[in-house]
């Protein structure tokens, strides 16, 4: 069950306002930036996930999981990584992508990003059938 938890803003007194982004908003921009990194193949999603996204809606936030916290905020990413990269490069290269996109576009430092490699994707099947048949 997601809290219904809303971040504030720090931001100076002007009176104008207050700026609040719910943590939704920060699992759509953490599941955009982990899926830009070249060696991510795909986003781990639940069974629904996957139901919606045949039906042509893309889920953005999906393998990404928010926790805020008296610590701060946790961001926890599951992803398929593609067959033949460093796992760790690319895991670096996932938590500084997160860091920096919601540091420009939030202004909020993140206390952890967390990189849960739930796979390794092979060839696709295809390209392994096709090379079947031509042996044949």
């Amino acid at each position: 069950m997601k809290e219904n938890k809303i971040l504030e803003m720090g931001q100076e007194e002007n009176g104008l306002g207050k700026v609040e982004i719910a943590p939704e908003v920060i699992e759509v921009i953490a599941g955009i930036a982990a899926s830009e990194i070249d060696g991510v193949a795909q986003m781990r999603g639940n069974f629904a996930a996957g139901v919606v996204e045949r039906l042509g809606k893309k889920n953005h936030g999906k393998g990404v999981k928010v926790e805020l916290s008296e610590e701060g905020i946790i961001v926890d990413i599951y992803c398929v990584m593609i067959f033949g990269v460093s796992i760790p490069a690319v895991a670096q290269r996932i938590q500084d992508n997160i860091r920096q996109a919601l540091l420009n576009m939030t202004a909020l430092n993140i206390n952890e990003v967390n990189v849960h490699v739930v796979g390794v994707q092979f060839e696709s099947v295809k390209t392994q059938e096709t090379e079947i048949d031509q042996e044949m």
